[in-house]
């Protein structure tokens, strides 16, 4: 048998106890939002290319809760308030609690924002 085999038979268990890994981060209670992630487990954030590659939209799906919120706290802390994507920026809450983000190419700043915040 060789050494590498061991390692294909251990069964991939947490050790911790249930009640750790089912905990939320306190920061949760705090907001009146949550952005579920999707079956894959993956952010809910996706492009969309309109207009033959002229305009480019970043969505953000699966917003449970005060979808206005969200957005309120991504248009004022994505970007440092006086730097020229701050200005280019622009949110706004569509009528099924979808995020819908305008003026650049920010689906990896708004991935590592969310992730950050602990979605």
């Amino acid at each position: 048998m060789h050494s590498w085999t061991r390692f294909i038979a251990r069964p991939a268990v947490s050790r911790r106890p249930l009640s750790q890994v089912a905990a939320t981060p306190p920061s949760h209670a705090q907001r009146t939002y949550f952005v579920r992630r999707n079956t894959h487990g993956s952010l809910p954030v996706y492009t969309d290319i309109r207009n033959g590659g002229t305009r480019y939209l970043v969505l953000i799906c699966n917003v449970e809760g005060q979808a206005q919120a969200l957005a309120n706290d991504l248009k004022a802390s994505l970007f440092e308030p006086d730097s020229p994507a701050a200005a280019r920026l622009g949110v706004r809450v569509h009528e099924r609690g979808h995020i819908i983000i305008t003026g650049g190419r920010w689906k990896v700043d708004v991935m590592a924002w969310l992730s950050s915040k602990g979605f």
